[in-house]
């Protein structure tokens, strides 16, 4: 089926605007007296725009492609809102903001079903508790920061510090198990979108996942609707009842657009310039995230920080609009840890309440050993005398901090990463060294995924303990 042209909707609607004024991606027409705000319009050219808003005279038009508008140009209405086309078909593909592919591999296809990509979230009665646990992959995130299915969890830290890579890594834990994966590049470099594709692909999970992205050559219009378009494809697969998760990256880099967008159209601006409904728009697009009745839809946004300081405007919006936060700390990246999330500034608001018991028992007890351990360490400078229980702790803490190391592309179930943990506190590997014990580690975690004996050993073991307490004191009790 052909698309309509301009010259259908100019005969079915008999109305004409022409470009009085262009400034950058924002055009200014005349014309077509009965447009609507929000309604797409389409230019002679093959152009197409959306109406921001209207004054007596003029209409604000955002263009949503990359050839420019021309002075004079006639402009037709098409009387709908703008709408994306959405399906199974995606799965496996790189799409940008109006539902094209930008792989290439799919030649022709008809889209059964379209969705408007801006639309209001689902009310309270449509929602449920997060109450099932989200399985990441990262261990340290699995057992200090666990997150529920339908959380909201902010990805926050400097500019090359590992964030992309953990995303990466929990798509790939969730895509092998079933989940629909999407990720959203906002704003990227072509060569990053690439790399993305490639490494789904090479990890055999490019058929449960879906790449929506806006390069930094789109137009701005572009940019900004990109993570309401990936949202849209989201709420879509929700819809059939399969479990989403969405990484949009990032918020801050679409913060900026959005600023570019309303200093051109001479709006008011707020702080730093940024537009005064910011806080809207991103709680907007968020909400509609969650926990519903079919399925539900993990959100995880992402935000740049300068030098670590989490007070940044957009930053501090993000964080008061999720259920919480991983923190990559800079310091720790350049310590060599990897990946360099720091506990003690991270939050999971809701992630706990999804856990079954035993994981919200380690996770306490853990974060309490981590505090202790962190002031531990700054004892040590003072050049102290350590007793042998102090040393010990020290040697635990050394251990769990390799075991929280994890390379990108390697994921480690979470019942392997509460059995070492568990393992630990029990006294195994007390005399090895921390490499010796880190070689430990990797036996256990090949042994689990390829010896379906051991993983079911290690499955009974977990699902036997009722706390964290009982799990160590059986691994106690088989040491010896």
């Amino acid at each position: 089926m052909q698309k309509p042209s301009f010259e259908d909707y100019l005969n079915e609607f008999n109305e004409v605007g022409f470009v009085d004024q262009i400034v950058h991606s924002i055009v200014y027409a005349s014309g077509l007296p009965t447009v609507r705000p929000h309604e797409i319009v389409i230019f002679e050219s093959g152009s197409v725009g959306q109406v921001l808003s209207l004054d007596d005279e003029l209409a604000e038009i955002l263009l949503l492609s990359g050839s420019m508008a021309r002075a004079g140009e006639r402009i037709a209405k098409t009387g709908r809102e703008l709408s994306i086309p959405v399906g199974e078909f995606y799965l496996g593909h790189t799409v940008d903001a109006l539902g094209g592919v930008l792989d290439g591999s799919i030649k022709k296809f008809e889209p059964k079903e379209s969705r408007p990509v801006d639309i209001e979230p689902m009310g309270i009665l449509e929602r449920k508790p997060v109450d099932l646990p989200l399985e990441t992959g990262v261990s340290v995130v699995d057992l200090t920061v666990p997150l529920g299915k339908g959380q909201r969890e902010l990805v926050i830290g400097d500019k090359n510090t590992g964030k992309t890579r953990f995303l990466l890594q929990v798509i790939l834990t969730q895509a092998r198990k079933g989940t629909i994966c999407i990720y959203c590049g906002v704003g990227k470099k072509k060569t990053t979108i690439k790399r993305v594709a490639e490494f789904f692909k090479s990890q055999g999970v490019d058929k449960n996942t879906l790449i929506v992205a806006s390069t930094s050559e789109d137009p701005s219009g572009v940019i900004y609707i990109t993570p309401f378009a990936a949202m849209t494809h989201a709420e879509y697969f929700r819809d059939q009842g399969k479990d989403v998760l969405i990484v949009i990256d990032d918020l801050t880099v679409h913060a900026k657009f959005y600023r570019e967008i309303t200093l051109l159209l001479q709006r008011f601006p707020g702080r730093s310039a940024y537009p005064g409904d910011i806080f809207y728009t991103h709680a907007r697009l968020l909400e509609r995230a969650g926990d519903f009745e079919k399925a539900s839809i993990t959100c995880l946004p992402v935000a740049d920080t300068v030098m670590g300081d989490l007070t940044g405007f957009i930053q501090t919006n993000l964080m008061a609009m999720t259920d919480g936060h991983i923190f990559f700390d800079i310091d720790i990246f350049n310590q060599g840890r990897r990946p360099a999330i720091n506990p003690f500034l991270s939050v999971t608001r809701v992630g706990l309440q999804a856990q079954r018991p035993l994981v919200r028992d380690l996770s306490r007890q853990l974060n309490s050993f981590l505090v202790e351990q962190d002031k531990l360490r700054q004892f040590l400078h003072f050049g102290a005398e350590l007793s042998e229980d102090i040393q010990r702790k020290l040697a635990l803490g050394d251990k769990i901090y390799s075991l929280f190391e994890q390379l990108p592309g390697i994921v480690v179930p979470e019942v392997v990463s509460v059995y070492l943990v568990a393992a630990l506190w029990a006294g195994m590997w007390r005399d090895k060294k921390v490499s010796e014990a880190k070689t430990e580690f990797e036996k256990v975690i090949g042994s689990y995924g390829k010896d379906k004996a051991f993983g079911r050993k290690i499955d009974d073991l977990i699902n036997a303990a009722a706390t964290f307490t009982d799990l160590v004191t059986t691994l106690k009790r088989h040491a010896n």
